[in-house]
């Protein structure tokens, strides 16, 4: 597994290290090991699956507040999206940077997530699936979000999504302090 320090501070992009042969291929998805020689900690507390039947289904962008912030390895495992992290730690030298990539079934590369970041993504095709290992549980009364379009991220999304659920269509401007 490759590790690629993003330009947000303590996001990562991985790509797999496949080993093929007639049958196919063999790669590691994930290994404790691996994060610890990358200066990652990462533990495991909960897999979720993302279902979206649509190409243009925008979700997010999502995060989980303190004290228990959701860092968090993402993954497509069918179709492809538009994978998109901001940060949102006031103490980070990259507070309010946000970083796009393109997570695909066919290229297998994950971000590797901190917690204190708002996820989100767009679909680029219909039936796209994404695999979420969670490093919290999932906590309700600490679930946040902010509007994908938001002025003060300047995000730059691919299309417009023709898909969103009302409560990520209209979560308030966020307020930088």
């Amino acid at each position: 597994m490759k590790f690629e320090q993003t330009d947000v501070d303590g996001l990562f992009l991985t790509e797999l290290t496949t080993f093929g042969d007639e049958r196919g291929f063999f790669a590691r998805a994930f290994c404790d090991q691996l994060f610890a020689e990358n200066g990652i900690e990462f533990s495991v507390r909960q897999i979720n699956l993302s279902g979206n039947t649509s190409q243009g289904t925008l979700r997010g962008l999502h995060y989980q507040t303190a004290p228990k912030p959701d860092p968090k390895v993402v993954r497509c495992i069918r179709g492809a999206v538009w994978d998109v992290v901001v940060d949102l730690r006031k103490e980070s030298p990259t507070y309010l940077k946000w970083y796009g990539a393109a997570l695909t079934a066919d290229n297998r590369k994950a971000l590797v997530i901190p917690g204190g970041c708002a996820h989100g993504f767009l679909t680029l095709e219909d039936d796209s699936e994404l695999l979420y290992l969670m490093g919290e549980e999932f906590v309700p009364d600490l679930a946040g979000g902010q509007r994908w379009n938001d002025p003060a991220f300047a995000i730059e999304w691919p299309f417009e999504p023709k898909i969103i659920a009302d409560r990520d269509a209209n979560y308030p401007d966020y307020v930088v302090s």
